[in-house]
């Protein structure tokens, strides 16, 4: 049994060179921190910029880790064997959280800066509802309001995630919602849009900056949410270091990377270091696949225009996603850090189209037990791929990073035959990549 990390890796010291920073859209001068306090407390923007490898987790955020954490490390005994592999499949189960997933690990201490710096209220965006979930659970143990904007496909699919954000005191519109200006006009341009992670990022950032009382809270993307999900890898390497059984292959689902990069960069350290010599693999939906047939660009975190250029592997800021039922995956970027380090090298990525995420998903239930949420499906999908093309023993790690619950209404699609795979033309990413900023 892992013990409860006490500090967040900060894998940007051990990185060959820096990432490119976020640039101010008018002076596209770096952005410093008078640019994010409107929207941020100082301690997360101080994290953002965090040039020491370890942060110490305050007592007061562990207090709350320890209601689920640490996770379970399992082998997949029953997967491996109807396989008929001599892969050795190792998953790291984040569904034992208190909303199911693995964002918590970001919200408590996102909820705990806000508060201590004497935040009133929170705004987020959320696809699937998980991050959205997430951050009411959290906002709740340090007495914040919450104000959530939901994906509408995600919204009219998954109505409990809503149900849940609400139990936990949060309020919940769907997006693009009129109650923005950002919101106001999509809907004025497409009355029935489907919404997208970056028109919703738009509308709660838009609220956020307009109050003083109240603060943005962001589920991936960023540097500090990256780091925070670490707590995922060094347990996951701890586990594997006690059974003395090193992976050799890493894989992980990615939207906009927080759960990839929780899992990989404390193996990443080690690889670096010359202690292991893991392979990493990233796994994104074939509807929304910013790594393999984005642009490494500077672009911004949302549709309206509102957040600092980022460089990151993007499909558009105003791209929008088919409406997949891994909403948690459907963002047009990249996180960052995660996009240099790809454009290091330094672990390779592959796209999936949903039904064989779901084919996964149903294997993985009828031998383990566990329904995994459609986003972690995509890992899984890679993981069985790999495994079937295994000649000879292989240590095969991915997260599991959330049971799917709330997602029958998807599995039960894929069931009756009526899951599409939805084909996405280079025409339509080229249209939206001629209006980068």
């Amino acid at each position: 049994m892992a013990t409860l990390p006490s500090r967040w890796y900060n894998i940007v010291p051990d990185l060959p060179s820096p990432p490119p920073p976020p640039l101010h859209p008018a002076t596209r001068e770096p952005v410093g921190p008078e640019d994010l306090a409107p929207l941020f407390p100082a301690d997360l923007i101080a994290q953002e910029v965090a040039t020491d490898p370890y942060l110490e987790i305050p007592e007061e955020v562990r207090d709350v880790y320890r209601l689920w954490r640490p996770t379970p490390l399992r082998r997949a005994h029953r997967l491996e064997k109807a396989l008929g592999t001599p892969a050795r499949i190792y998953y790291k189960y984040e569904g034992v959280s208190p909303v199911g997933s693995h964002k918590p690990n970001t919200a408590v201490p996102q909820a705990f800066y806000n508060a201590r710096q004497g935040i009133r209220r929170l705004t987020t965006e959320t696809g699937a509802g998980q991050w959205g979930s997430a951050l009411a659970f959290a906002s709740s143990q340090f007495g914040l309001e919450t104000e959530i904007w939901m994906v509408r496909a995600s919204y009219d699919q998954k109505p409990y995630r809503r149900s849940m954000m609400e139990l936990y005191g949060a309020k919940v519109h769907p997006s693009p919602s009129p109650l923005t200006t950002s919101g106001s006009k999509v809907l004025a341009e497409a009355p029935d849009s489907p919404g997208s992670l970056g028109i919703a990022i738009s509308e709660a950032v838009e609220v956020a900056a307009s109050s003083e009382d109240t603060r943005y809270a962001l589920g991936s993307v960023l540097n500090h949410v990256l780091m925070h999900q670490t707590v995922i890898g060094e347990e996951a390497l701890e586990q594997l270091t006690d059974i003395n059984d090193p992976p050799d292959l890493i894989i992980g689902c990615t939207g906009g990377g927080s759960n990839f990069a929780g899992l990989a960069f404390p193996f990443l350290r080690e690889k670096l270091k010359g202690r292991i010599n893991p392979d990493f693999l990233a796994v994104e939906p074939a509807a929304s696949p910013s790594f393999t047939r984005g642009r490494y660009a500077y672009d911004f975190g949302d549709t309206a225009g509102f957040t600092p250029l980022l460089k990151m592997h993007t499909l558009g800021h105003d791209f929008i996603p088919d409406p997949i039922h891994a909403g948690g995956l459907r963002y047009h970027g990249m996180a960052p850090l995660l996009s240099h380090i790809y454009d290091l090298d330094l672990f390779t990525a592959v796209a999936k189209p949903q039904r064989e995420c779901f084919e996964a998903g149903v294997l993985f239930a009828r031998t383990e037990g566990i329904v995994p949420a459609p986003e972690p499906t995509h890992a899984l999908a890679a993981a069985i791929e790999e495994a079937r093309r295994c000649t000879e023993p292989k240590v095969i790690l991915t997260a599991l990073c959330g049971h799917g619950h709330f997602d029958m209404t998807a599995y039960d699609r894929y069931l009756q035959g009526d899951l599409e795979d939805l084909s996405l033309s280079p025409d339509r990413i080229d249209r939206s990549l001629t209006r980068l900023p």
